[in-house]
């Protein structure tokens, strides 16, 4: 098994037909020139970071005009991610992600002789 060494970071499988709503501020990947596609051209994936905040909590502050304390709770749940996610695509951690591109689906067998 492979080690989780981007603990916070996911990868989102989406098809290429929406690739024109991804908001690149938002991923990792810097244009839809850097996005890779699957062999059949289908599909393609951004990465980005998460928050995982397991409990909630208030997180209170004070004011520095007014001097009086301000406070928000933070609720539970996963934060970070991009305007393009969606529960209907898959989303990978990095064991997970690597596993999937290994695939035929992803990368295409080599052809020809490889010369020494």
């Amino acid at each position: 098994m492979i080690d989780n060494l981007f603990p916070n970071r996911r990868w989102l499988v989406i098809p290429t037909s929406i690739t024109s709503s991804i908001n690149f501020d938002q991923v990792c990947e810097g244009s839809l020139q850097g996005l890779r596609l699957s062999v059949d051209h289908e599909k393609t994936f951004v990465k980005y970071d998460i928050t995982d905040v397991t409990a909630s909590y208030t997180q209170s502050w004070i004011d520095p005009e007014t001097q009086t304390t301000q406070s928000v709770v933070i609720e539970a749940g996963i934060y970070g991610r991009p305007s393009i996610y969606s529960s209907s695509y898959q989303e990978y951690n990095y064991p997970d992600i690597l596993e999937l591109l290994s695939t035929p689906e992803w990368t295409s067998p080599l052809t020809g002789s490889i010369v020494m």
